[in-house]
C-alpha cells in the first residue's frame, strides 16, 4: 500500500509540472534568453571599450555637484544634434533612449525631491515612461518599437547631470566624475503659458559609459571633420552647466535659499570660486612658496616679487659698506693730520 501510495503522490505532483500553462513557460523561457543576452551584451561592450576608473570609495574630500546642462549652449550643442538620426549619428537622448527600449540599460524614476535611487524599487520599465509622456509606440509580439520621428528628441532641450568633484590620495590628483544624467523634456502649455520641464528618469553613467565609446560627435563648428568620442566629451569635461544644487546637510537646492536671481548667480560663482581654489592649492599655497623654489620660479609675479626684494636687499648692502668705507677714510685722513703737524712742529 505504501509503494501504491508513493507512486500516486509521484505522478500527481508531476502533472502539476506540466499542467503550467504553456504561455507562462515561454515567457520565463523569453525573460531568462533576454536577461542572458542583456548581460552577455554588457560584457562585451565592457571589454570592447573600456572605461575609466571608478571613484575610489575611500577618497578625502569629495563634493556632489548638481548641473543643468543647457544643450542650447555652444559647449554642449554636439549632445543636441542631430535631432533625428542621420545614419549611424543621433544625439545623446536618442541613443540614451533606444539603448532603455532594447533593455540594454536600465532607467530608474525621477523623485519629487530629485535625488536619484539605483534600487530595485526605483526602476522603471520603458513603456511606463511611454505611456505616462504620450510617446506613440508599436507592440508585437511582447517586444516595442519606436519610430525615429516619435522620439521626442527635439523637446529634450537639458540634461540634469551629477558630478563628483574629489581628491584622489592614491595617486595625490584631483578629478571629476559624471555620475548620472537625467534628460528633461520641455513642453509647451496648451493654454499658452510658459513652457513645462519634464525629467523623465535617472540613468547610471557606470551603465552608460561602456555604450558611449561606440558614440561619436562634432568636436567644432569650424572642422567638421573633428569628432570626439562621447566618453571623451564627458571625462574630459567638455561640459559647461549651471549649479543648481549641492549635497548638504539639509537637502536644500540654490532656488530654496537663494531669494533673488542675482544671490542664485553670486552663490553659483561662490561654489565654482571654492572648486577653483581647492584644484589649485592641492599641493600647498603658491603664495607662501620661497624664491628659491623651482614652482616660485615659474610663476612671473612670485619671481617679479623676489627680484624686487633682492635688489632691495642689495641696495642696502651697498650703502651700508659705502658708509663704513667713507667713515674709515676719514679717520685715516684725520690721524694722517695729526702726524704732519706734530712732525713740524719738532722741526
Amino acid at each position: 500500500m505504501k509503494r501504491i501510495f508513493l507512486l500516486l503522490m509521484i505522478v500527481c505532483v508531476s502533472g502539476m509540472a506540466m499542467a503550467q500553462p504553456k504561455a507562462r513557460r515561454n515567457e520565463a523561457k523569453a525573460k531568462q534568453q533576454t536577461n542572458n543576452a542583456n548581460s552577455g551584451m554588457t560584457i562585451r561592450a565592457r571589454e570592447m571599450f573600456p572605461t575609466s576608473l571608478d571613484m575610489p570609495e575611500d577618497v578625502v574630500w569629495r563634493r556632489d555637484i548638481y548641473r543643468e546642462i543647457d544643450l542650447n549652449a555652444d559647449a554642449n550643442a554636439a549632445l543636441y544634434y542631430p535631432v533625428e538620426p542621420v545614419g549611424k549619428q543621433m544625439n545623446l537622448f536618442t541613443y540614451i533612449f533606444k539603448l532603455a527600449l532594447f533593455g540594454y540599460i536600465p532607467v530608474y524614476e525621477y523623485r519629487l525631491d530629485g535625488n536619484e535611487d539605483y534600487s530595485e524599487t526605483s526602476k522603471v520599465k520603458i513603456k511606463t515612461i511611454l505611456d505616462n509622456y504620450h510617446i506613440y509606440y508599436e507592440e508585437k509580439e511582447g517586444k516595442l518599437r519606436v519610430e525615429n520621428s516619435d522620439i521626442p528628441s527635439s523637446e529634450v532641450k537639458m540634461f540634469y547631470l551629477k558630478e563628483s568633484a574629489y581628491y584622489d590620495q592614491s595617486n595625490s590628483t584631483f578629478r571629476r566624475k559624471v555620475l548620472s544624467l537625467c534628460p528633461v523634456m520641455t513642453r509647451e502649455d496648451d493654454f499658452g503659458g510658459e513652457p513645462s520641464k519634464y525629467p523623465l528618469f535617472w540613468v547610471k553613467y557606470s551603465d552608460l559609459e561602456p555604450y558611449l565609446g561606440r558614440q561619436t560627435m562634432a568636436a567644432s563648428s569650424m572642422n567638421n571633420a573633428a569628432v570626439i568620442g562621447a566618453d571623451d566629451y564627458f571625462t574630459l569635461s567638455k561640459y559647461n552647466g549651471k549649479i543648481y544644487k549641492t549635497n548638504n546637510l539639509l537637502g536644500r537646492t540654490l532656488a530654496q535659499y537663494c531669494p533673488t536671481d542675482s544671490a542664485m548667480a553670486k552663490e553659483q560663482k561662490r561654489i565654482e570660486d571654492e572648486l577653483l581654489k581647492f584644484s589649485k592649492t592641492i599641493y600647498g599655497n603658491p603664495a607662501r612658496k620661497d624664491s628659491l623654489d623651482s614652482i616660485a620660479k615659474l610663476d612671473p609675479k612670485l619671481a617679479k616679487k623676489a627680484a624686487k626684494k633682492a635688489k632691495a636687499s642689495r641696495r642696502s648692502s651697498a650703502s651700508s659698506v659705502k658708509s663704513k668705507s667713507s667713515s674709515s677714510s676719514k679717520s685715516s685722513s684725520s690721524s694722517s693730520a695729526a702726524r704732519v703737524s706734530v712732525r713740524r712742529q719738532r722741526h
